[in-house]
Protein backbone atom coordinates (compact mmCIF):
# COMPACT_ATOMS: atom_id res chain seq x y z
CA UNK A 1 0.00 0.00 0.00
CA UNK A 2 2.61 2.35 1.24
CA UNK A 3 4.83 1.95 -2.02
CA UNK A 4 1.57 1.86 -4.13
CA UNK A 5 0.68 6.09 -2.52
CA UNK A 6 4.70 6.92 -3.31
CA UNK A 7 3.61 5.48 -6.87
CA UNK A 8 0.68 7.82 -7.11
CA UNK A 9 2.00 10.61 -5.32
CA UNK A 10 5.59 10.66 -8.06
CA UNK A 11 2.66 10.53 -11.26
CA UNK A 12 0.88 13.46 -9.49
CA UNK A 13 4.22 15.63 -9.18
CA UNK A 14 5.30 14.91 -12.93
CA UNK A 15 1.16 16.14 -13.67
CA UNK A 16 1.62 19.22 -11.24
CA UNK A 17 4.98 20.56 -11.83
CA UNK A 18 5.19 21.80 -15.30
CA UNK A 19 1.92 24.15 -14.29
CA UNK A 20 3.89 25.17 -11.31
CA UNK A 21 6.82 26.09 -13.01
CA UNK A 22 4.82 28.09 -15.45
CA UNK A 23 3.14 30.14 -13.31
CA UNK A 24 6.33 31.23 -11.64
CA UNK A 25 9.02 31.61 -14.45
CA UNK A 26 6.21 33.84 -15.64
CA UNK A 27 6.10 35.83 -12.55
CA UNK A 28 9.81 36.65 -13.62
CA UNK A 29 8.54 38.23 -17.08
CA UNK A 30 6.65 41.33 -17.61
CA UNK A 31 3.94 39.56 -18.60
CA UNK A 32 2.34 38.89 -15.15
CA UNK A 33 3.18 40.54 -11.79
CA UNK A 34 2.06 38.39 -8.49
CA UNK A 35 2.40 39.17 -5.02
CA UNK A 36 5.01 37.34 -3.11
CA UNK A 37 1.89 36.12 -0.81
CA UNK A 38 0.19 35.02 -3.89
CA UNK A 39 3.30 33.36 -5.06
CA UNK A 40 3.87 31.30 -2.17
CA UNK A 41 0.14 30.25 -1.74
CA UNK A 42 0.07 29.36 -5.22
CA UNK A 43 3.71 26.76 -4.44
CA UNK A 44 1.80 25.76 -1.09
CA UNK A 45 -1.34 24.70 -3.21
CA UNK A 46 0.75 23.08 -6.31
CA UNK A 47 1.97 20.97 -3.25
CA UNK A 48 -1.29 20.00 -1.93
CA UNK A 49 -2.44 19.47 -5.07
CA UNK A 50 0.37 16.47 -5.44
CA UNK A 51 -0.69 15.24 -2.67
CA UNK A 52 -4.17 15.49 -3.20
CA UNK A 53 -4.13 13.60 -6.22
CA UNK A 54 -2.42 11.15 -5.23
CA UNK A 55 -4.61 10.07 -2.80
CA UNK A 56 -7.20 10.43 -4.78
CA UNK A 57 -5.72 8.02 -7.96
CA UNK A 58 -4.99 5.54 -5.19
CA UNK A 59 -8.60 5.43 -3.83
CA UNK A 60 -9.75 5.15 -7.33
CA UNK A 61 -7.96 2.20 -7.73
CA UNK A 62 -8.88 0.37 -4.63
CA UNK A 63 -12.38 1.67 -4.42
CA UNK A 64 -14.02 3.53 -7.41
CA UNK A 65 -13.12 1.34 -10.15
CA UNK A 66 -13.88 -2.14 -8.15
CA UNK A 67 -17.36 -1.03 -7.24
CA UNK A 68 -18.05 -0.18 -10.86
CA UNK A 69 -17.09 -3.62 -12.40
CA UNK A 70 -18.73 -5.50 -9.44
CA UNK A 71 -22.00 -3.64 -9.80
CA UNK A 72 -21.76 -4.20 -13.18
CA UNK A 73 -20.73 -7.64 -13.70
CA UNK A 74 -23.35 -8.55 -10.80
CA UNK A 75 -26.12 -6.69 -12.36
CA UNK A 76 -25.77 -9.00 -15.66
CA UNK A 77 -25.52 -11.94 -13.79
CA UNK A 78 -29.31 -11.26 -12.76
CA UNK A 79 -30.09 -10.93 -16.38
CA UNK A 80 -33.55 -8.44 -15.22
CA UNK A 81 -33.32 -6.02 -17.71
CA UNK A 82 -34.94 -3.30 -16.29
CA UNK A 83 -33.31 -4.10 -12.81
CA UNK A 84 -30.11 -3.14 -14.33
CA UNK A 85 -31.91 0.35 -15.98
CA UNK A 86 -33.26 1.33 -12.52
CA UNK A 87 -29.92 0.85 -10.85
CA UNK A 88 -27.66 2.55 -13.74
CA UNK A 89 -30.21 5.73 -13.35
CA UNK A 90 -29.64 5.87 -9.51
CA UNK A 91 -25.76 5.95 -10.14
CA UNK A 92 -25.92 8.01 -12.71
CA UNK A 93 -27.74 11.20 -10.78
CA UNK A 94 -25.85 10.24 -7.88
CA UNK A 95 -22.18 10.29 -8.88
CA UNK A 96 -23.23 13.24 -10.96
CA UNK A 97 -24.67 14.90 -7.31
CA UNK A 98 -20.92 13.93 -6.27
CA UNK A 99 -19.21 15.31 -9.27
CA UNK A 100 -16.49 18.43 -7.77
CA UNK A 101 -16.05 19.68 -11.03
CA UNK A 102 -19.92 19.93 -11.43
CA UNK A 103 -20.11 22.11 -8.16
CA UNK A 104 -17.06 24.18 -8.74
CA UNK A 105 -19.38 25.05 -12.57
CA UNK A 106 -22.18 25.99 -10.50
CA UNK A 107 -20.65 28.30 -8.07
CA UNK A 108 -19.81 30.13 -11.13
CA UNK A 109 -23.15 30.63 -12.48
CA UNK A 110 -24.60 30.64 -8.91
CA UNK A 111 -26.54 34.21 -10.21
CA UNK A 112 -28.27 32.82 -13.23
CA UNK A 113 -29.09 29.05 -12.26
CA UNK A 114 -29.28 27.91 -8.37
CA UNK A 115 -26.72 25.53 -8.12
CA UNK A 116 -28.90 22.45 -6.83
CA UNK A 117 -31.02 23.22 -9.75
CA UNK A 118 -28.21 23.13 -12.32
CA UNK A 119 -26.97 19.77 -10.54
CA UNK A 120 -30.04 18.08 -10.30
CA UNK A 121 -31.15 18.93 -13.89
CA UNK A 122 -27.45 17.71 -15.08
CA UNK A 123 -27.81 14.90 -12.85
CA UNK A 124 -30.59 13.77 -14.72
CA UNK A 125 -28.96 13.99 -18.02
CA UNK A 126 -26.06 11.99 -16.98
CA UNK A 127 -28.63 8.94 -15.58
CA UNK A 128 -30.55 9.11 -18.67
CA UNK A 129 -27.87 8.51 -21.22
CA UNK A 130 -26.11 5.70 -18.78
CA UNK A 131 -28.88 3.59 -19.26
CA UNK A 132 -28.72 4.65 -23.21
CA UNK A 133 -25.19 3.53 -23.03
CA UNK A 134 -25.66 0.35 -20.57
CA UNK A 135 -28.58 -0.43 -23.48
CA UNK A 136 -25.97 0.22 -26.33
CA UNK A 137 -24.26 -2.82 -24.92
CA UNK A 138 -26.86 -4.89 -24.28
CA UNK A 139 -27.90 -4.76 -27.47
CA UNK A 140 -24.86 -4.29 -29.27
CA UNK A 141 -25.62 -0.94 -30.88
CA UNK A 142 -23.06 0.57 -32.63
CA UNK A 143 -21.45 3.64 -30.55
CA UNK A 144 -20.91 5.93 -33.76
CA UNK A 145 -24.30 5.89 -35.17
CA UNK A 146 -25.75 6.64 -31.31
CA UNK A 147 -23.34 9.36 -31.20
CA UNK A 148 -24.36 10.65 -34.67
CA UNK A 149 -28.18 10.66 -33.89
CA UNK A 150 -27.62 11.88 -30.95
CA UNK A 151 -25.46 15.30 -31.80
CA UNK A 152 -27.79 15.55 -34.96
CA UNK A 153 -30.62 16.19 -32.44
CA UNK A 154 -28.42 18.12 -29.99
CA UNK A 155 -27.49 20.68 -32.51
CA UNK A 156 -31.45 20.89 -33.63
CA UNK A 157 -32.03 21.91 -30.42
CA UNK A 158 -29.32 24.42 -30.42
CA UNK A 159 -31.30 25.97 -33.68
CA UNK A 160 -34.15 26.43 -32.19
CA UNK A 161 -32.95 27.86 -29.58
CA UNK A 162 -31.39 30.61 -31.70
CA UNK A 163 -34.65 31.27 -33.33
CA UNK A 164 -36.75 31.49 -29.79
CA UNK A 165 -33.83 34.32 -29.00
CA UNK A 166 -33.01 32.15 -26.08
CA UNK A 167 -29.39 30.94 -27.05
CA UNK A 168 -27.28 32.68 -23.54
CA UNK A 169 -26.56 29.65 -22.20
CA UNK A 170 -25.48 27.61 -25.07
CA UNK A 171 -21.97 27.58 -24.16
CA UNK A 172 -22.61 27.36 -20.68
CA UNK A 173 -24.77 23.82 -21.71
CA UNK A 174 -22.01 22.55 -23.70
CA UNK A 175 -19.40 23.54 -20.79
CA UNK A 176 -21.94 21.10 -18.41
CA UNK A 177 -21.27 18.25 -20.47
CA UNK A 178 -17.34 18.41 -20.13
CA UNK A 179 -17.22 18.94 -16.18
CA UNK A 180 -19.86 16.18 -15.26
CA UNK A 181 -16.97 13.50 -16.32
CA UNK A 182 -14.47 13.96 -13.60
CA UNK A 183 -12.61 12.32 -11.30
CA UNK A 184 -15.45 10.60 -9.41
CA UNK A 185 -17.63 10.10 -12.46
CA UNK A 186 -15.32 8.49 -14.75
CA UNK A 187 -13.23 6.09 -12.55
CA UNK A 188 -17.14 4.64 -11.42
CA UNK A 189 -18.46 4.54 -15.09
CA UNK A 190 -15.46 2.99 -17.03
CA UNK A 191 -14.96 0.24 -14.56
CA UNK A 192 -18.91 -0.13 -14.34
CA UNK A 193 -18.78 -0.43 -18.75
CA UNK A 194 -16.01 -2.86 -18.13
CA UNK A 195 -17.51 -4.97 -15.54
CA UNK A 196 -20.79 -5.36 -17.90
CA UNK A 197 -19.15 -6.05 -21.15
CA UNK A 198 -16.23 -8.39 -19.72
CA UNK A 199 -19.68 -10.31 -18.36
CA UNK A 200 -21.76 -10.43 -21.58
CA UNK A 201 -17.70 -11.52 -23.17
CA UNK A 202 -17.58 -11.31 -27.15
CA UNK A 203 -14.90 -10.68 -29.24
CA UNK A 204 -16.07 -7.14 -29.39
CA UNK A 205 -16.12 -6.80 -25.29
CA UNK A 206 -12.71 -4.57 -25.61
CA UNK A 207 -14.92 -2.00 -27.68
CA UNK A 208 -17.96 -2.09 -25.58
CA UNK A 209 -16.50 -1.26 -22.61
CA UNK A 210 -15.86 2.46 -23.98
CA UNK A 211 -18.10 4.58 -24.63
CA UNK A 212 -20.36 5.23 -21.41
CA UNK A 213 -18.48 8.29 -20.84
CA UNK A 214 -19.28 9.73 -24.18
CA UNK A 215 -22.46 9.32 -24.48
CA UNK A 216 -23.44 10.40 -20.55
CA UNK A 217 -21.31 13.44 -22.00
CA UNK A 218 -24.42 14.37 -24.35
CA UNK A 219 -26.91 14.50 -21.51
CA UNK A 220 -26.24 16.91 -19.33
CA UNK A 221 -25.85 19.53 -22.62
CA UNK A 222 -29.15 18.05 -23.72
CA UNK A 223 -30.51 18.90 -19.77
CA UNK A 224 -29.23 22.58 -19.82
CA UNK A 225 -30.63 23.29 -23.19
CA UNK A 226 -33.51 21.93 -22.86
CA UNK A 227 -33.89 23.97 -19.13
CA UNK A 228 -32.61 26.75 -21.39
CA UNK A 229 -36.29 26.80 -23.60
CA UNK A 230 -37.76 27.09 -20.16
CA UNK A 231 -35.76 30.82 -18.89
CA UNK A 232 -37.66 33.75 -19.46
CA UNK A 233 -35.97 37.50 -19.21
CA UNK A 234 -32.45 38.68 -19.55
CA UNK A 235 -29.45 37.26 -18.22
CA UNK A 236 -27.27 39.06 -16.28
CA UNK A 237 -23.95 37.60 -15.59
CA UNK A 238 -21.74 38.48 -12.52
CA UNK A 239 -18.00 37.69 -12.71
CA UNK A 240 -16.95 36.17 -8.99
CA UNK A 241 -14.69 37.68 -6.69
CA UNK A 242 -11.50 35.78 -7.50
CA UNK A 243 -9.25 36.98 -4.39
CA UNK A 244 -6.48 35.63 -2.29
CA UNK A 245 -7.11 36.04 1.58
CA UNK A 246 -4.44 37.57 3.34
CA UNK A 247 -4.60 34.93 6.00
CA UNK A 248 -4.04 31.51 4.27
CA UNK A 249 -4.49 28.99 6.93
CA UNK A 250 -7.81 30.74 7.82
CA UNK A 251 -8.85 30.58 4.97
CA UNK A 252 -8.02 26.94 3.97
CA UNK A 253 -9.01 25.48 7.33
CA UNK A 254 -12.79 27.11 6.70
CA UNK A 255 -12.85 25.98 2.58
CA UNK A 256 -11.90 22.79 3.89
CA UNK A 257 -14.75 22.22 5.96
CA UNK A 258 -16.93 23.44 3.14
CA UNK A 259 -15.34 20.78 0.48
CA UNK A 260 -15.92 18.47 3.10
CA UNK A 261 -19.25 18.19 3.94
CA UNK A 262 -20.22 18.07 0.34
CA UNK A 263 -17.95 15.76 -0.56
CA UNK A 264 -18.93 13.73 2.35
CA UNK A 265 -22.85 14.11 0.91
CA UNK A 266 -22.04 13.06 -1.88
CA UNK A 267 -19.78 10.21 -1.18
CA UNK A 268 -22.00 8.97 1.42
CA UNK A 269 -24.69 8.82 -1.52
CA UNK A 270 -23.04 6.35 -3.46
CA UNK A 271 -21.26 4.29 -0.85
CA UNK A 272 -24.75 3.91 0.79
CA UNK A 273 -26.53 2.95 -2.66
CA UNK A 274 -23.33 0.31 -3.18
CA UNK A 275 -24.12 -1.22 0.43
CA UNK A 276 -27.71 -1.87 -0.42
CA UNK A 277 -26.67 -3.76 -3.86
CA UNK A 278 -23.93 -5.38 -1.70
CA UNK A 279 -26.20 -6.55 1.10
CA UNK A 280 -28.94 -7.63 -2.07
CA UNK A 281 -26.93 -8.95 -4.66
CA UNK A 282 -23.01 -8.67 -4.11
CA UNK A 283 -22.25 -10.41 -0.63
CA UNK A 284 -18.52 -9.78 -1.55
CA UNK A 285 -16.22 -10.95 1.24
CA UNK A 286 -15.53 -8.70 4.34
CA UNK A 287 -11.61 -8.71 3.22
CA UNK A 288 -13.09 -6.65 -0.37
CA UNK A 289 -15.31 -4.68 1.58
CA UNK A 290 -12.12 -3.36 3.66
CA UNK A 291 -10.47 -2.80 0.79
CA UNK A 292 -13.31 -0.41 -0.51
CA UNK A 293 -13.76 0.97 2.57
CA UNK A 294 -9.96 2.16 2.54
CA UNK A 295 -10.01 3.51 -0.55
CA UNK A 296 -12.79 5.48 -0.19
CA UNK A 297 -11.37 6.60 3.19
CA UNK A 298 -8.35 7.77 0.33
CA UNK A 299 -10.74 9.20 -2.32
CA UNK A 300 -12.37 11.44 -0.02
CA UNK A 301 -9.47 12.98 1.58
CA UNK A 302 -7.98 13.23 -1.78
CA UNK A 303 -10.58 15.19 -2.98
CA UNK A 304 -10.77 17.36 0.01
CA UNK A 305 -7.44 18.04 -0.10
CA UNK A 306 -7.62 18.65 -3.73
CA UNK A 307 -10.77 21.36 -3.94
CA UNK A 308 -9.99 22.80 -1.14
CA UNK A 309 -6.04 23.62 -2.87
CA UNK A 310 -8.05 24.52 -6.20
CA UNK A 311 -10.62 26.83 -4.70
CA UNK A 312 -8.12 28.62 -2.79
CA UNK A 313 -4.89 29.07 -4.46
CA UNK A 314 -5.43 27.99 -8.47
CA UNK A 315 -8.95 29.71 -9.14
CA UNK A 316 -7.78 33.62 -8.25
CA UNK A 317 -4.37 32.94 -9.62
CA UNK A 318 -5.94 31.69 -13.33
CA UNK A 319 -8.34 34.52 -13.06
CA UNK A 320 -5.41 37.18 -12.16
CA UNK A 321 -3.39 35.91 -15.10
CA UNK A 322 -6.16 36.14 -17.55
CA UNK A 323 -6.11 39.83 -16.80
CA UNK A 324 -2.90 40.64 -16.45
CA UNK A 325 -1.70 39.37 -19.82
CA UNK A 326 -4.70 40.18 -21.71
CA UNK A 327 -3.80 43.37 -20.30
CA UNK A 328 -0.71 43.98 -21.53
CA UNK A 329 -0.27 41.41 -24.71
CA UNK A 330 -3.64 40.86 -25.91
CA UNK A 331 -2.58 38.66 -28.53
CA UNK A 332 -0.04 36.77 -26.07
CA UNK A 333 -3.08 34.81 -23.95
CA UNK A 334 -3.53 32.59 -27.36
CA UNK A 335 -0.06 31.05 -27.12
CA UNK A 336 0.31 30.98 -22.98
CA UNK A 337 -3.23 29.38 -23.68
CA UNK A 338 -2.04 26.90 -25.76
CA UNK A 339 1.08 26.23 -23.36
CA UNK A 340 -1.09 26.16 -20.38
CA UNK A 341 -3.86 23.31 -22.29
CA UNK A 342 -1.22 21.13 -22.72
CA UNK A 343 0.13 20.94 -19.17
CA UNK A 344 -3.07 21.29 -17.05
CA UNK A 345 -4.26 18.16 -19.00
CA UNK A 346 -1.57 16.03 -17.59
CA UNK A 347 -2.38 17.78 -14.02
CA UNK A 348 -6.26 16.41 -14.54
CA UNK A 349 -6.43 12.97 -12.11
CA UNK A 350 -9.21 11.14 -14.24
CA UNK A 351 -7.16 11.36 -17.41
CA UNK A 352 -3.91 8.81 -15.57
CA UNK A 353 -7.43 6.76 -14.96
CA UNK A 354 -8.64 6.65 -18.36
CA UNK A 355 -5.48 6.00 -19.81
CA UNK A 356 -4.34 3.04 -17.96
CA UNK A 357 -7.40 1.76 -18.43
CA UNK A 358 -7.07 1.94 -22.32
CA UNK A 359 -3.57 0.85 -22.16
CA UNK A 360 -4.66 -2.24 -19.98
CA UNK A 361 -7.80 -3.11 -22.09
CA UNK A 362 -5.81 -2.53 -25.79
CA UNK A 363 -2.89 -4.58 -24.01
CA UNK A 364 -0.26 -2.13 -24.53
CA UNK A 365 -2.40 -1.38 -28.35
CA UNK A 366 -3.07 2.09 -27.22
CA UNK A 367 -0.15 3.63 -25.23
CA UNK A 368 -0.55 5.78 -22.15
CA UNK A 369 2.27 7.85 -24.19
CA UNK A 370 0.70 8.18 -27.49
CA UNK A 371 -2.82 9.35 -25.92
CA UNK A 372 -1.14 11.88 -23.66
CA UNK A 373 0.79 13.68 -26.26
CA UNK A 374 -2.38 13.30 -28.56
CA UNK A 375 -4.93 14.78 -25.28
CA UNK A 376 -1.85 17.64 -24.75
CA UNK A 377 -2.03 19.17 -28.11
CA UNK A 378 -5.79 18.47 -28.81
CA UNK A 379 -6.38 20.49 -25.32
CA UNK A 380 -3.66 23.05 -26.24
CA UNK A 381 -4.84 23.52 -29.46
CA UNK A 382 -8.86 24.07 -27.45
CA UNK A 383 -7.69 26.76 -25.24
CA UNK A 384 -5.64 28.98 -28.29
CA UNK A 385 -8.49 28.63 -30.48
CA UNK A 386 -10.71 29.50 -27.39
CA UNK A 387 -8.78 32.85 -26.58
CA UNK A 388 -8.76 33.90 -30.37
CA UNK A 389 -13.07 33.47 -29.98
CA UNK A 390 -12.64 35.84 -26.87
CA UNK A 391 -10.62 38.06 -28.60
CA UNK A 392 -12.63 38.58 -32.21
CA UNK A 393 -15.87 37.49 -30.13
CA UNK A 394 -17.92 35.24 -32.11
CA UNK A 395 -20.26 32.15 -31.22
CA UNK A 396 -18.66 28.86 -30.27
CA UNK A 397 -20.92 27.43 -32.36
CA UNK A 398 -18.67 28.35 -35.37
CA UNK A 399 -16.10 25.57 -33.64
CA UNK A 400 -18.56 23.01 -32.33
CA UNK A 401 -20.09 22.60 -35.49
CA UNK A 402 -17.56 22.04 -37.66
CA UNK A 403 -15.51 20.58 -35.11
CA UNK A 404 -18.09 17.81 -33.99
CA UNK A 405 -18.81 17.25 -37.92
CA UNK A 406 -14.82 16.68 -38.40
CA UNK A 407 -14.91 13.60 -35.28
CA UNK A 408 -18.06 12.13 -36.40
CA UNK A 409 -16.58 11.87 -40.09
CA UNK A 410 -13.18 10.53 -39.03
CA UNK A 411 -15.26 8.03 -36.65
CA UNK A 412 -15.81 5.87 -40.61
CA UNK A 413 -12.34 5.57 -41.49
CA UNK A 414 -10.68 4.37 -38.04
CA UNK A 415 -10.98 1.08 -35.54
CA UNK A 416 -13.98 1.48 -33.45
CA UNK A 417 -12.40 1.34 -30.60
CA UNK A 418 -10.47 4.30 -31.50
CA UNK A 419 -13.78 6.22 -32.02
CA UNK A 420 -14.51 4.96 -27.92
CA UNK A 421 -11.64 6.16 -26.51
CA UNK A 422 -11.69 9.60 -28.31
CA UNK A 423 -15.04 9.96 -27.38
CA UNK A 424 -13.92 9.18 -23.47
CA UNK A 425 -11.14 11.20 -23.82
CA UNK A 426 -12.80 14.20 -24.33
CA UNK A 427 -14.91 13.86 -21.59
CA UNK A 428 -12.27 13.39 -19.24
CA UNK A 429 -9.79 15.79 -20.70
CA UNK A 430 -12.22 18.63 -19.16
CA UNK A 431 -11.70 17.70 -15.76
CA UNK A 432 -11.61 20.17 -11.97
CA UNK A 433 -8.13 22.10 -13.43
CA UNK A 434 -10.18 22.76 -16.46
CA UNK A 435 -13.38 24.34 -14.82
CA UNK A 436 -10.89 25.66 -11.97
CA UNK A 437 -8.09 27.06 -13.20
CA UNK A 438 -8.60 27.67 -17.07
CA UNK A 439 -12.03 28.71 -17.03
CA UNK A 440 -10.86 31.17 -14.77
CA UNK A 441 -8.14 32.29 -16.87
CA UNK A 442 -10.76 33.14 -19.97
CA UNK A 443 -13.41 35.20 -17.66
CA UNK A 444 -10.19 36.90 -16.82
CA UNK A 445 -9.40 37.47 -20.34
CA UNK A 446 -12.90 38.11 -21.61
CA UNK A 447 -13.21 40.70 -18.92
CA UNK A 448 -10.44 42.29 -19.91
CA UNK A 449 -10.82 42.36 -23.15
CA UNK A 450 -14.35 42.33 -23.98
CA UNK A 451 -16.58 43.33 -20.86
CA UNK A 452 -18.10 40.97 -18.30
CA UNK A 453 -21.37 40.87 -19.88
CA UNK A 454 -19.56 38.97 -22.49
CA UNK A 455 -18.17 36.13 -20.18
CA UNK A 456 -21.42 33.76 -20.38
CA UNK A 457 -21.15 33.98 -24.23
CA UNK A 458 -17.48 34.36 -24.78
CA UNK A 459 -15.82 32.31 -21.84
CA UNK A 460 -17.77 30.00 -21.30
CA UNK A 461 -17.28 27.51 -23.83
CA UNK A 462 -13.94 26.91 -22.88
CA UNK A 463 -14.70 23.45 -21.21
CA UNK A 464 -16.61 22.38 -23.99
CA UNK A 465 -13.41 23.18 -26.46
CA UNK A 466 -11.20 21.10 -24.27
CA UNK A 467 -13.81 17.99 -24.72
CA UNK A 468 -14.04 18.92 -28.33
CA UNK A 469 -10.74 18.59 -29.64
CA UNK A 470 -9.67 15.18 -28.58
CA UNK A 471 -12.18 13.97 -30.19
CA UNK A 472 -10.36 14.55 -33.33
CA UNK A 473 -6.81 14.27 -32.52
CA UNK A 474 -7.15 10.34 -30.26
CA UNK A 475 -8.74 9.39 -34.26
CA UNK A 476 -6.14 10.74 -35.88
CA UNK A 477 -4.07 8.87 -34.27
CA UNK A 478 -6.12 5.69 -34.38
CA UNK A 479 -5.88 7.01 -38.89
CA UNK A 480 -1.94 6.90 -38.37
CA UNK A 481 -2.23 3.67 -36.70
CA UNK A 482 -4.25 2.68 -39.68
CA UNK A 483 -2.59 4.31 -42.49
CA UNK A 484 0.94 2.75 -40.81
CA UNK A 485 -0.70 -0.64 -41.09
CA UNK A 486 -1.68 -0.70 -44.37
CA UNK A 487 1.70 1.09 -45.05
CA UNK A 488 3.51 -2.22 -43.87
CA UNK A 489 1.20 -4.57 -45.41
CA UNK A 490 1.62 -2.95 -48.70
CA UNK A 491 5.61 -3.10 -48.55
CA UNK A 492 5.03 -6.84 -47.19
CA UNK A 493 3.10 -7.63 -50.12
CA UNK A 494 5.81 -5.84 -52.69
CA UNK A 495 8.64 -7.94 -51.00
CA UNK A 496 6.96 -11.00 -51.61
CA UNK A 497 5.83 -10.24 -55.21
CA UNK A 498 9.56 -9.21 -55.88
CA UNK A 499 11.17 -12.12 -54.05
CA UNK A 500 12.61 -15.37 -55.65
CA UNK A 501 11.38 -18.87 -54.41
CA UNK A 502 14.40 -19.17 -51.77
CA UNK A 503 13.38 -15.85 -50.67
CA UNK A 504 9.84 -16.85 -50.74
CA UNK A 505 10.32 -19.87 -48.36
CA UNK A 506 12.10 -17.90 -45.89
CA UNK A 507 8.80 -15.53 -45.54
Amino acid sequence: MKNHLISKIKEALISILPVSLIVTILNFTPLINLTLHEVVIFLVCSLLLILGIGLFNLGADLAMQPMGEQVGSSLMKTKKIPLILIVCFVLGVLITIAEPDLTVLANQVKDIITPIVLIVVVGIGVGTFLVIAVMKILFKKDLASLIMFFYMFLFALTAMLFLTGKGELLALGFDSGGVTTGPITVPFIMALGVGIAMTLGGKNSSENSFGLVALCSIGPVLAILILSLFTNGEINYVAPNYQIGENFFVEFFFESLTVAKDVAIALGLIVIFFFIIQSIYLKLPKKKLIQIGIGILYTFVGLVIFLTAVNVGFMPIGYKMGTQIASTHPLLITIFGFVLGCVVVLAEPAIHVLTKQVEEITNGGVSKRAMLIALCLGVGTSIFLSMIRIIYDFSILYYLIPGYFISLGLSFFVPKIYTAIAFDSGGVASGPLTSSFILPFAIGACVVLQSESKVLTDAFGVVAMVAMTPLISIQLLGFKAVITKRLKRNLMMKKILNADDEEIINF
